[in-house]
């Protein structure tokens, strides 16, 4: 994302488009909510997702785990706790756990609650943008550029305006870093462990760890995910958990559901199956990609003469979201510490070495157009996503890629 001799991304652009992006997207968003109830200009419920979250946290007050995975009990409780969301239903997909999270804010109003959740969401993301900047030498006289570039990042505003979850995965992608360049690898793998509310987002990780025989971190990414599914069965018992792992089991059959806009995914399986029209193929493409994806990534972690952590673990999150067999453009909010791992990266790069540049532009521009692709077909960020885990994982292997605090060569911001 950074200028290297005359390119045209410089800081200077950079900030004048993440301040387009911010006020673009955030001033229209504003005048959709700027409606009397709850229901926005589109007639979408304010906050759309979180209803599932503070439904599930108000069973949780009432301990009915039984009800956990029941769509049809959870759609009338929905309507008798706010009665604007009648008629909206939700696939139950998450761990018992999660709902206990969502107990307290269960107690408050759904407007009241909503704000909490937005608030929380925006300070985690935040504060892991902060905390990985802090690690970033070559970005310490870039901060006005990065909390602008951040604040218009298309997946930030796809968090806020879907109410997920996903910058607790952001949260625990952000401490398995700050541990990992600390050689804590077992504390780095609980951070990892904990994404088991959203097990998709630890795949690509779990695979990549144990080809490169890092067993502690995968031994501490068990142990993290024992502990967060042990908390719901402490308070439900196991028949909730037995229901979670049935749903897992059958997810296949559930991504209709799950996806019933495809055009909002950004993973190599629903852009393959939004291209090719024959299930078969579209599942044997996603196979033989994901495998190269994650055999560069793996490639990466196992050179660490050759590759700094801030290459690897970028690779990791962009391996991550290409391979997930499930992942909504709010998920991508766990792509910005390799926005800026990688800007750093550039910064300590020469000139030749720069050409990812726009391909991390892209990576982070992208998708504020992913809806295109329910005209085209073609899911770009899937593409761009793709090409630059390829040039950092061929870069890798040609030469010996400059550190993060390495000497900067006629680039600028």
């Amino acid at each position: 994302m950074f200028n290297s001799g005359g390119h045209w991304l410089t800081a200077r652009r950079l900030r004048a488009h993440g301040l387009l992006f911010a006020l673009a997207i955030w001033s229209v968003y504003i005048w959709t909510l700027a409606t009397p109830g709850l229901r926005d200009r589109n007639g979408n419920l304010k906050g759309t997702d979180f209803l599932h979250f503070y439904t599930i946290g108000a069973l949780a007050l009432e301990h009915r785990g039984a009800d956990l995975y029941n769509m049809n009990v959870q759609a009338v409780l929905a309507a008798e706790r706010v009665p604007q969301a009648a008629g909206i239903s939700y696939l139950p997909s998450y761990p018992p756990q999660v709902s206990l999270l969502f107990a307290p804010l269960a107690q408050l109003s759904y407007p009241a609650a909503l704000t909490v959740w937005w608030s929380l969401s925006a300070a985690i993301y935040a504060a892991c943008c902060f905390l990985v900047w802090r690690t970033c030498p070559n970005l310490k006289n870039y901060a006005w550029t990065a909390s602008i570039v951040a604040l218009g990042f298309p997946a930030f505003f796809h968090l806020i305006a879907w109410g997920q979850t996903s910058a607790l995965a952001l949260a625990c992608f952000t401490a398995m870093f700050l541990l990992l360049e600390r050689n804590r690898n077992v504390l780095a793998g609980i951070a990892l462990g904990l994404l088991i509310f959203k097990p998709q987002l630890g795949l690509a990780a779990a695979i990549v760890f144990a080809a490169s025989g890092a067993w502690r971190i995968i031994g501490g990414a068990v142990l993290g995910a024992a502990m967060e599914l042990a908390a719901g069965v402490l308070y439900y018992g196991f028949s909730p958990l037995r229901e979670w792992f049935h749903t897992l089991a059958g997810v296949d059959r559930l991504f209709p559901l799950l996806e019933p806009k495809p055009y909002q995914t950004h993973c190599l399986r629903t852009f393959w199956a939004m291209i090719l029209p024959w299930p078969w193929l579209a599942l044997v493409a996603y196979a033989i990609t994901a495998v190269a994806a994650l055999v560069m990534t793996a490639g990466l972690w196992r050179r660490k003469a050759r590759a700094s952590l801030h290459l690897q673990f970028s690779a990791l999150l962009l391996a991550t979201v290409l391979i997930s067999p499930h992942l909504t453009v709010y998920d991508l909010v766990v792509l910005a510490p390799a926005l800026l791992l990688l800007a750093d990266w550039l910064l300590a790069c020469s000139v030749k070495e720069s050409s990812a540049g726009p391909l991390l532009y892209l990576v982070y521009a992208l998708p504020l157009v992913g809806p295109l692709a329910s005209w085209t077909h073609v899911q770009l960020s899937v593409i761009a996503m793709g090409a630059l885990l390829f040039v950092l994982w061929k870069m890798a292997r040609t030469k010996s890629p400059s550190g993060p605090a390495g000497k900067m060569e006629h680039a600028t911001l």
